[in-house]
């Protein structure tokens, strides 16, 4: 054992844990643990953020890309408020995190001192877990824990509160890696009667569907999940954060469920006969109003989190598994199976889709460009190979419905919370996680002008992101909505906004607008084969909507093309 500071404790657990890359800010409760990584900056990397919510999307880019554990710092009071969109964002995604804050020293505690926030019991709703530490003998064996917690099962955030008085106390430090938590179950105990049911089942089904969702992912049971469809001849649809499990050419994926999903796995939702959910937890924008969802079919539902059975959905069988485990032990007891009639079916309605829909889209004869000519003309450029990150709105299920995915973890976007702003700081943790690969940010100019002044962080850390604005100089999510739903009452949804350009330029990033068809896929050409960072501005045709779209309260068989 050695005596060293609390401070410097903190930055030698997080080396033990294989970490060397933080995003954060730094302020006056956080200051001592600031100086440990400057005095380790040759074994710790952290990367200034100009906000502290532009840290928390950083990290958790970073840990959707490598499924890794991300990590942030933040100082006491409006440093530690300004993470809970992320970490709330994180919880709901199940993106793992773990967050340090600084805060006031104990004997402040609750005295309204400058600078103290109870983030404790602010964070207690959005966190996997959380702890105050107060004395610096606590830090080893709470942070060992919170990155068990933050990783272990389903994934989640965690937030390590650290007084001052604690970071400058002294300790013998040692450190353990954590391996169990006392009632905290990890991964359930697989149930092979369970699973020989769900077999059984699969096998006497007709017309038999799967929705995927993330929880592929974060298992890493891609190669498990193909396999079982392969064998089982079964059409799958993905989540929205499910996509790139699954090669979006495949043979058997038949698209995207949910509210501007594809039209066939919504409509045939109503129509098959077993009804399979793997690794998604059937979010309100997935099943649409719940009383006429599936009500046709048995449900079977593999998911690694008890708390997920039942909840929206009424379940048949379920298999409450490691998701890894629960694929490769159910291939022994499932019959290599053909359903080509039942296929035929989803076929049929994807040309409907692509007739009505999607040729408009990537071949549009209108005007003004079009979001899924710009995602069209990326895919033809990265081959599907990049990472792909959206932000919320429009061109986000845009980009999720029209990029080509050719390897896993390519999809990045905010899912159950929808948080504007997250794309560009999430590319550049992203970027840094898998340097090797091609990071491409798409954004709307409202979510951009969110965190927009992450442009810094770029600036200084050089990190080769590509941005992509998609510009109809409107909130377009919520002016379709107030278009189809609210007789055109454009309420605050009209953008006024700078000159993207010249904006991107003042950080020393090479930028292009773009706003006639026969320029487009020259400027993305250009881009995508920069070496540096590089903007790209594309303006939108106006009043453009995505669809296919379920109306709020309808049922995913009523999902309209126009």
């Amino acid at each position: 054992m050695i005596k060293i500071t609390g401070a410097e404790a903190v930055i030698k657990c997080l080396l033990e844990e294989g970490v060397n890359l933080a995003y954060g800010y730094p302020g006056g409760a956080i200051m001592p643990v600031y100086d440990e990584i400057y005095k380790y900056q040759d074994q710790f990397h952290h990367v200034l953020t100009r906000h502290e919510q532009g840290a928390i999307h950083a990290a958790q880019g970073f840990a959707r890309v490598t499924g890794k554990v991300g990590m942030v710092f933040a100082t006491s009071g409006p440093g530690a408020t300004n993470l809970v969109t992320g970490i709330a964002d994180a919880q709901i995604d199940s993106t793992p995190l773990v967050c340090i804050t600084g805060q006031v020293g104990s004997h402040l505690l609750g005295s309204d001192a400058f600078q103290e926030t109870d983030i404790i019991g602010i964070s207690t709703p959005v966190t996997k877990w959380n702890y105050q530490i107060t004395k610096a003998s606590e830090i080893p064996e709470v942070i060992a824990k919170a990155f068990y917690i933050a990783k272990s099962g389903r994934p989640g955030p965690v937030l390590i509160d650290i007084t001052k008085d604690a970071q400058f106390g002294e300790l013998d430090f040692s450190y353990k890696k954590c391996k169990k938590v006392r009632s905290y179950r990890a991964i359930p105990k697989l149930n092979i009667a369970q699973v020989k049911e769900a077999a059984a089942l699969i096998n006497s089904a007709k017309k038999p569907f799967i929705v995927w969702g993330q929880g592929v992912i974060i298992g890493g049971a891609e190669q498990e999940f193909k396999n079982f469809i392969e064998k089982t001849d079964i059409p799958s649809a993905s989540t929205v954060l499910g996509l790139s499990a699954l090669e979006t050419k495949h043979p058997l994926n038949v698209g995207m469920v949910g509210m501007h999903g594809n039209y066939a796995p919504n409509v045939l939702t109503n129509s098959c006969d077993v009804l399979i959910a793997i690794g998604m937890r059937f979010d309100d924008r997935v099943t649409g109003n719940l009383a006429t969802y599936a009500k046709q079919a048995k449900v079977i539902h593999f998911d690694i989190d008890p708390a997920e059975i039942d909840k929206n959905v009424k379940t048949d069988i379920a298999v409450i598994a490691d998701v890894k485990e629960s694929l490769a032990e159910i291939m022994q007891y499932v019959n290599k199976t053909e359903h080509k009639e039942w296929m035929q079916e989803f076929n049929k309605l994807y040309n409907i889709e692509h007739e009505a829909v999607i040729n408009n889209q990537l071949n549009p004869t209108k005007k003004g460009l079009t979001m899924g000519e710009v995602i069209g003309g990326i895919n033809k450029e990265t081959k599907g190979d990049a990472v792909m990150v959206s932000d919320v709105g429009q061109h986000q299920m845009f980009a999720c419905r029209y990029a080509d995915f050719i390897k896993t973890r390519s999809n990045v976007t905010s899912g159950g919370l929808g948080t504007m702003g997250f794309a560009l700081p999430a590319s550049i943790g992203a970027k840094m996680g898998v340097p090797n690969r091609e990071v491409v940010a798409i954004i709307g100019d409202g979510g951009y002008q969110m965190t927009c002044n992450e442009l810094g962080t770029i600036l200084q850390t050089k990190v080769p992101v590509k941005i992509v604005v998609l510009n109809n100089s409107y909130l377009g999510m919520v002016r379709q909505w107030q278009e189809l739903f609210f007789d055109k009452r454009y309420a605050s949804t009209e953008m006024v906004s700078p000159d993207f350009v010249k904006l991107a330029e003042a950080y020393d990033i090479e930028a292009v607008r773009v706003s006639k068809r026969e320029d487009l896929a020259d400027a993305i050409k250009t881009m995508i084969a920069s070496k540096e960072t590089y903007f790209l501005e594309v303006v939108i045709e106006q009043e453009d909507n995505v669809f296919p779209m379920i109306p709020t309260g309808a049922s995913v068989s009523d999902i309209r093309l126009s």
